[in-house]
């Protein structure tokens, strides 16, 4: 099992791709702390890890508020006396119909930026402290270029996350703590997804990816998996895009 032994915490894990993430990690040996803020899709995510042997447990969690980060990193710090994995996974989407919307704007940045930044402020003295550890950041593709259908505020939240990630890679390197993000693209419509999940809008999408598909959480989760692990003891600072070559257009 390549997560054996290992306590992962993962955000934004009650449903599509952070559940698939926590599946899997559980799948390979890790006991996965499933941090969401909607409990009752979280209890049904650690149901099934538990119905296929595997081990987790759901925590409450607002990643904009600092204070329950504190609460809920200690408070498995505390039980399982160290935490191994981070993966900062929880993000809305920014495909509401008002595109120039501020109040959208903040809101965005609050989750898919802010939620990250916590989550590495309050993990990364531990691991700091404990002289290793592995912090996976979900980006998008959409940090390396523009997109039509979405919020610009998206793209930045997402491109802060990108170079966020690589600060916190250079200088935490010296501590054995490696930090990487991975860059999806066209995924399945997020519960918060709105223009990005009409048919006709998710047809032009398509014909823009070279695959010709969308991607599915599987893939991403499996992209994680592999920075998660051992496997990758030697890459920090890394970008790993999983978006059907769009990007490379």
């Amino acid at each position: 099992m390549r997560l054996k032994n290992k306590i992962v915490v993962i955000t934004g894990a009650a449903n599509g791709q952070g559940a698939s993430e926590a599946k899997l990690l559980a799948s390979e040996g890790a006991t996965v702390i499933v941090a969401d803020i909607r409990e009752k899709l979280g209890l049904s995510v650690v149901s099934e890890v538990n119905q296929m042997s595997g081990v987790a447990e759901y925590v409450q969690l607002d990643v904009r508020d600092e204070k329950n980060w504190q609460e809920i990193i200690s408070r498995t710090v505390n039980k399982y006396e160290r935490i191994d994995i981070l993966i900062n996974n929880a993000a809305i989407s920014g495909s509401q119909p008002d595109l120039l919307s501020t109040s959208e704007y903040d809101k965005i940045m609050e989750v898919n930026s802010k939620g990250v930044f916590l989550g590495m402020k309050t993990c990364l003295p531990i691991m700091k402290e404990q002289g290793y550890g592995s912090i996976v950041n979900i980006s998008s593709h959409a940090a390396f270029v523009g997109q039509e259908y979405v919020h610009m505020g998206y793209s930045g939240s997402k491109a802060a996350v990108r170079t966020m990630t690589k600060s916190a890679a250079v200088q935490y390197a010296k501590f054995n703590v490696r930090v990487n993000s991975v860059h999806p693209g066209m995924m399945p419509p997020m519960l918060t997804s709105a223009g990005t999940a009409r048919p006709e809008t998710r047809k032009i999408m398509v014909e823009e990816i070279p695959m010709k598909r969308e991607g599915k959480v599987e893939e991403v989760a499996y992209a994680v998996l592999f920075l998660a692990s051992d496997e990758a003891s030697y890459i920090t600072g890394a970008e790993l895009v999983v978006d059907g070559g769009t990007i490379a257009k």
